[in-house]
């Protein structure tokens, strides 16, 4: 089996449309807004061009609104939330360990002039340059840490990162999801654009659902190029992660069952988490 999202990286945003990337903008855009997390890049950079102009440096004031104006998308994929958070306002840091995942991202930022920073990085050695106001991570990235070190070190990273009361707001796939939804199932699709097949194998134990893809994209002459991917993730409780948050030194605040955003419930299968810095 090749690496994960290599040949996936260059159908994923055909394959995943329907993914709900604004209702996540809008979700995420309220939440750090109602923590003071602002969108001010325009302002900050009017400001920093005008101290230039004037040969001194901004004012501290301002860069600290910059920092706390920045958003960290963890685990961004191809870029498509990272765009929606920028043409809000943020500054936005995209972050992903899948080159070709990278490249699309990049793709994107070229075609849209966007100032989007992307990293090449494994989330649990997380390496940035300044403090965030916001990290963010959606669509179950939290799910490919398999052990409670790796979740407590990037939990850790980014709580190091964060501006003094500043929000990370993730998402996880449960236990009850894996085991339960899409558990030993196989799920098929068939496009003119290329198929894929996805089959899942839970293994109770570890609490680890491997999934088998393969996909087969159009190669011309009505040939298709067959390539095969194995992920790993690991489903979780909401109890456990509130002490992944609490080890990590973050104050935990909230959560939400992500597809209502209401209570989350036994049958919750995917869930949104919300914590803040409270200290180094």
């Amino acid at each position: 089996m090749s690496e994960a999202y290599s040949e996936f990286a260059g159908v994923y945003d055909l394959f995943m449309e329907d993914v709900p990337y604004t209702q996540w903008r809008d979700f995420l855009l309220k939440e750090l807004k109602e923590r003071d997390i602002n969108p001010v890049r325009e302002m900050c950079d009017r400001e920093i061009l005008q101290a230039e102009k004037e040969g001194r440096e901004a004012t501290e004031e301002v860069l600290l609104s910059q920092e706390k104006g920045t958003i960290l998308d963890l685990g961004c994929g191809t870029g498509t939330l990272s765009e929606l958070l920028y043409d809000a306002g943020y500054d936005v840091i995209g972050v992903d360990l899948s080159p070709q995942m990278l490249g699309k991202a990049m793709e994107k930022k070229e075609t849209s002039g966007r100032q989007i920073l992307y990293l090449m990085q494994d989330m649990t050695e997380l390496e940035l340059y300044g403090t965030i106001g916001a990290c963010v991570s959606v669509c179950d990235s939290i799910n490919y840490l398999l052990t409670e070190e790796e979740l407590v070190k990037t939990f850790s990273l980014v709580n190091n990162y964060l501006y003094p009361g500043g929000v990370f707001i993730f998402d996880f796939n449960t236990v009850y999801k894996y085991e339960t939804v899409i558990g030993d199932s196989t799920i098929a699709e068939n496009r003119e654009e290329g198929s894929f097949i996805w089959e899942n194998f839970y293994d109770p134990q570890t609490q680890i659902n491997e999934y088998d893809l393969t996909l087969f994209i159009p190669a011309g002459d009505g040939l298709f190029r067959k390539s095969c991917e194995t992920h790993y993730q690991r489903g979780y409780t909401l109890e456990q992660m509130k002490d992944f948050v609490t080890q990590a030194g973050l104050s935990f605040e909230k959560a939400l069952d992500s597809d209502t955003m209401g209570e989350v419930t036994d049958t919750s299968e995917r869930i949104v988490v919300i914590a803040r810095e409270s200290g180094k």
